[in-house]
């Protein structure tokens, strides 16, 4: 039996670009939210070995920590050329400063390395797992993924992580030259194009009643 978030949420994130593309989704529906971050919570370690096992330990601890509704999105790229990498590991790449100029130019080398030079070559996807976390173990999970070609260099400053590489499929336009409705807005408004858009909107229609 699915269950309806009716109030408060913790958004369990310490990420700034990801805390305001949730917010952002989480707006239509009137649900106040708080991130981990606004209540000190500390950040788990992420042990799982896919998507959906780390957005389920961030969501149940949040959950534990505030006694709230918890709300958690493990996201990342996966480049088809270096074999599923970085995955799981995306943020890790960027380094305890967060560098994703280094982690997308890390990206380039590698492919070059390996002749990944033509767009045939160069497929990957981003994929978000959402997961929202009751106090009493209830959970309620999704997971959605949208597909493209990485390009070199980068193009645009919207967006955060890999998004200026990230060409998608059936677009002219990077992630990080989209606004912020273009990317992940939902209908009426925008296509609901990015990977954590497309999971929301998954999630929204078991959870969630607009206001």
């Amino acid at each position: 039996m699915h269950r309806r978030i009716t109030d408060k949420l913790v958004i369990a994130t310490h990420n700034p670009g990801k805390l305001a593309e949730m917010r952002e989704l989480l707006a239509p529906y009137g649900i106040e939210a708080v991130s981990a971050g606004e209540l000190g919570l500390p950040e788990p370690e992420e042990t799982g070995n896919d998507f959906r096992s780390n957005a389920a330990i961030k969501a149940i601890a949040a959950a534990q920590a505030s006694k709230l509704p918890a709300f958690a999105d493990d996201s990342g790229i996966v480049v088809d050329a270096l074999d599923g990498a970085p995955g799981i590991y995306s943020a890790r790449w960027a380094g305890p400063t967060k560098d994703f100029n280094a982690a997308m130019a890390q990206i380039e080398r590698l492919l070059q390395e390996r002749g990944a030079t033509t767009p045939d070559k160069r497929k990957a996807h981003f994929v978000s797992a959402l997961c929202v976390a009751w106090p009493d173990d209830h959970r309620e999970e999704v997971e959605a993924r949208v597909d493209g070609t990485l390009i070199w260099p980068p193009r645009g400053t919207a967006g955060f992580g890999y998004d200026p590489m990230f060409l998608p499929d059936g677009h002219s336009r990077t992630f990080g030259e989209m606004t912020s409705i273009e990317k992940h807005g939902l209908p009426p408004l925008g296509l609901g194009l990015s990977h954590r858009a497309r999971a929301f909107r998954k999630l929204a229609e078991i959870c969630l009643e607009p206001r």
